[in-house]
């Protein structure tokens, strides 16, 4: 049976750049913050194309990325992984694990996305550590001509997420080896003197203009949009993806509107008995 991981393998978009490339319609995926694998490995048979694990601003560590990796493993969904940091010896780590998928956070400039994409590969054409004989990535030396045909498993997609960033976009869009960008409008409205005003005009117009520059150099981009109306207008100005919930909101506004139906009766009514 050939592996999921194998190169080529035409039973499978390798990586979510093959995954972009081949869709005839906008990807939509959800924030996995839980560190949870069976909550995981719902979201992963939603029907959803795409989940984020995130370990920036959730309780991920290696463990819980690999059982979720595993968990997912087998369902016809994409998973990204987003370090919590731009850095080397992390993404050495994560690649191992038998990420595919990185989502890197805070990628300011043309320097910090060549430093990304480099971390993915291996000498001459990056930094990236050898060690894939002990790594699941290659399946323990299972997936044939694993060091010249690792890049091939792997996609780099920045984030945009700062004024600076925004300001660079067009040479951080041209760097080799960087599959695509991702609009982070809440941090970029933190940057922009906003904090908390995601749908301010100007945060809106700075997403547009990445949207419109990522087009130009042939390159998805991707927003974070949890309000519906707004995932549509940027998908209108032409996001290739997006992210439209988290599992730990989800569960937050279902448990909320439990309690509100239950446990807060309207004048008159008496709460339910249990």
């Amino acid at each position: 049976m050939p592996l999921r991981v194998e190169p080529g393998n035409p039973e499978y978009a390798n990586t979510f750049r093959d995954a972009l490339a081949a869709a005839d319609r906008p990807l939509a995926g959800m924030w996995v913050c839980s560190g949870s694998p069976l909550i995981a490995e719902l979201c992963a048979g939603s029907g959803l194309d795409w989940l984020l694990v995130d370990a920036e601003h959730s309780p991920n560590g290696l463990e819980s990325i690999l059982a979720q990796l595993q968990a997912a493993n087998g369902y016809a969904v994409q998973v990204l992984v987003r370090p919590p940091v731009n850095d080397t010896v992390l993404i050495k780590q994560y690649l191992d694990l038998g990420v595919q998928n990185l989502l890197v956070p805070m990628v300011n400039s043309v320097q910090e996305a060549e430093a990304a994409v480099a971390a993915t590969r291996y000498p001459p054409h990056g930094v990236r550590g050898v060690g894939s004989a002990l790594a699941r990535a290659s399946r323990w030396n299972r997936v044939q001509d694993y060091l010249a045909r690792a890049s091939e498993t792997v996609s780099v997609t920045v984030q945009i997420e700062s004024t600076a960033a925004v300001e660079a976009v067009e040479e951080i869009l041209a760097v080799d080896g960087v599959d695509g960008i991702f609009l982070g409008p809440s941090d970029l409205a933190a940057s922009m003197g906003v904090l908390g005003q995601q749908e301010h005009p100007k945060v809106r117009a700075a997403v547009e203009h990445c949207l419109a520059a990522a087009k130009t150099a042939g390159k998805p981009a991707g927003v974070n949009a949890f309000n519906p109306d707004t995932a549509r207008s940027y998908l209108a100005a032409g996001a290739a993806f997006v992210l439209v919930g988290a599992d730990v909101a989800i569960l937050a506004r279902g448990s909320e509107a439990l309690a509100a139906a239950f446990t807060k009766p309207s004048d008159g009514e008496t709460p339910a008995s249990y």
